[in-house]
């Protein structure tokens, strides 16, 4: 019988050391040896679990009889029915699961002498279980939601390119101080984009930013496009 380590984390910017800590310092106040010392990591999204390291230990690695230690539901995955599956299918194949926020999967139903206990224990386990991973994915919803809404609100500001795509192309700064002359009739939109080397499409972004942010309620003045639509840009 081998007992496996293993813990996983969402990006490679959450750190592994607390989950990593929690389970060797388990072990080792229980006399537990882990398989190889060690614990089995990945860093990727617990939506499915095509996962180099679990997919390592699930076929190569965990045998019938073994242990898989985890600290968490969502350690082994955030979405609930998959989840539950790879559950079913680590008890169909006798091999047991500790997850430490989880007491009850602590102890060893399978050494129980009553069998009316155990069968209340395994009941309470897989109630705890199901509840913790509805949990999970009902955060992991929450979060894709979140961020779809930052993404929204990014776009709506015009600053979805600054942020999330390319860097400027000019500095923000740069491009209003240059284009108030345009809108004084001191400068031609040709001359503005000649100048910076910007493509007509990033002007009209960047036109386009200038006014949402400068607008509340007051009039921006047109900007003079004399030459404008007939001069070709050459850099």
């Amino acid at each position: 019988m081998k007992y496996v380590g293993y813990h996983r984390t969402s990006t490679l910017e959450q750190h592994l050391e607390r989950g990593i800590s929690e389970i060797t310092k388990y072990c080792d106040t229980n006399g537990i040896k882990l398989h190889r010392s060690k614990v089995y990591c990945d860093q990727q999204t617990g939506k499915n679990f095509d996962r180099p390291s679990y997919q390592l230990l699930r076929q190569e690695v965990l045998e019938e009889g073994d242990v898989l230690i985890i600290t968490e539901v969502d350690r082994l995955g955030r979405n609930k029915a998959d989840t539950l599956k790879e559950l079913r299918y680590f008890n169909d194949n006798n091999i047991r699961v500790m997850i430490l926020e989880l007491p009850t999967t602590l102890v060893d139903i399978n050494s129980m002498g009553n069998d009316m206990a155990k069968m209340m224990m395994e009941t309470i386990n897989n109630m705890l279980i199901e509840l913790y991973a509805s949990l999970a994915e009902g955060e992991m919803h929450k979060r894709v939601k979140r961020q779809r809404e930052g993404y929204e609100a990014l776009r709506a500001s015009g600053k979805w390119d600054e942020v999330m795509g390319r860097p400027r192309a000019l500095a923000k700064d740069t491009f209003e101080k240059d284009y108030k002359l345009v809108l004084e009739g001191k400068m031609r939109p040709v001359d503005l984009m000649r100048k910076h080397n910007l493509s007509r499409a990033t002007y009209y972004r960047y036109r386009e930013d200038y006014k949402k942010e400068n607008s509340n309620g007051n009039e921006v003045k047109p900007e003079v496009v004399s030459d404008f639509d007939d001069v070709e840009i050459v850099f």
